[in-house]
């Protein structure tokens, strides 16, 4: 009971501990009091500060610590999203393509970006790849979603169908495309498949930030109709909700803000699948505060796993998708084997 009361009290205080630790520790080690010399010394203080210093704190560690956090937070808020919309509490982006699309895009922008799309990588450049992955996960959203659609309606069965159809499909031609890789290239698309944090710099971030910024501003306000829709769609319309509507925001809003998350970083499993399910056993459905709880959990789940991932063993980073597995991973099967008895499925 205490627990659910100071709940969002304790995850902002590991979020801040969790950053700065990430903020502090790696290869350069950077003290608490230089941490907040940095700070201050930013804000237009006359503090000395080491320069070295100086520019690990603002142009790796900080971006860093930004990036993990918006990812980690639109990633486990898009997971609550997408897990009420289903009705499934082992829901999650990727069931409607979004992670399939965008890693096909980007493989063709490994493999052929250099051929095929030399005219866009001479306009894009660095980003190229990041542009193509968003551009394959909204490609993929459109077309679950215009299968999915009838007479007006959004029908979520058939879009979980179309999402494993197109995930299917999607899944070939990324292997098909893969076989024309050459060494360095499959070294590029294995890592870029696990996730990293290693890009992070304040124009992506600013790139990053208005997708972002719309999935965290929006899906507070479905906290309301999700509980609605739990109960199912006929209870919900009774209730006055505008079910479709509910459906298509939910579905824009959390797509958009994942494919965004995945074209920036590449593909971070298991935080928006574990987070909103861990607080889901810990907290019970009430999606107003799932939604808030899971954004803070996830934020502070990425951060710890890039700590992990760029200091176990250093200077060698581990792809971060490896570590959110490993550390969700187990938890996850811990609180199912501690709640297995309640029917909570």
């Amino acid at each position: 009971m205490k627990l659910k009361k100071y709940i969002v009290g304790i995850l902002i205080a590991g979020l801040v501990l969790s950053a700065l630790l990430s903020l502090g520790l790696g290869a350069y080690v950077i003290s608490p009091g230089n941490i907040l010399n940095n700070i201050v010394r930013a804000l237009g203080g006359s503090v000395p500060v080491d320069d070295v210093a100086y520019k690990v704190f603002w142009y790796i560690r900080m971006p860093r610590v930004v990036l993990a956090v918006l990812v980690g937070a639109t990633l486990a808020v898009a997971g609550v999203g997408f897990q009420g919309l289903f009705r499934n509490p082992l829901a999650d982006a990727s069931l409607i393509g979004v992670g399939s699309g965008a890693t096909l895009a980007a493989i063709f922008a490994i493999v052929l970006g250099s051929t095929l799309l030399l005219s866009f990588q001479t306009i894009l450049g660095q980003y190229l790849l990041n542009v193509s992955a968003f551009v394959g996960a909204i490609l993929s959203i459109l077309v679950v979603y215009r299968l999915s659609r009838s007479q007006g309606k959004t029908h979520v069965a058939i879009m979980l169908l179309a999402g494993i159809a197109i995930n299917a499909i999607v899944g070939a031609a990324s292997g098909l495309i893969t076989l024309a890789a050459k060494d360095e290239q499959l070294r590029t698309i294995t890592f870029w498949s696990l996730g990293s944090l290693g890009g992070a710099n304040w124009k992506n971030i600013l790139a990053l930030l208005p997708f972002v910024a719309v999935t965290m501003a929006v899906m507070p306000f479905m906290g309301k109709p999700l509980n609605a829709l739990a109960l199912g769609e006929q209870d919900a319309v009774s209730m006055g909700i505008p079910i479709e509507r509910v459906k298509n925001i939910i579905m824009i809003v959390c797509a958009v803000g994942v494919g965004a998350c995945v074209a920036m970083t590449g593909m971070i499993g298991f935080v928006g699948l574990v987070i909103p399910h861990i607080f889901r056993l810990l907290l019970g459905p009430e999606h107003k505060k799932l939604i808030i709880v899971s954004a803070l959990g996830g934020a502070i789940l990425l951060l710890l796993s890039d700590l992990v991932s760029r200091t176990i063993i250093a200077p060698v980073e581990i792809p971060i998708g490896i570590i959110t597995s490993l550390i969700g991973g187990p938890f996850f099967i811990y609180l199912l084997l501690k709640e297995k008895n309640k029917n909570i499925f």
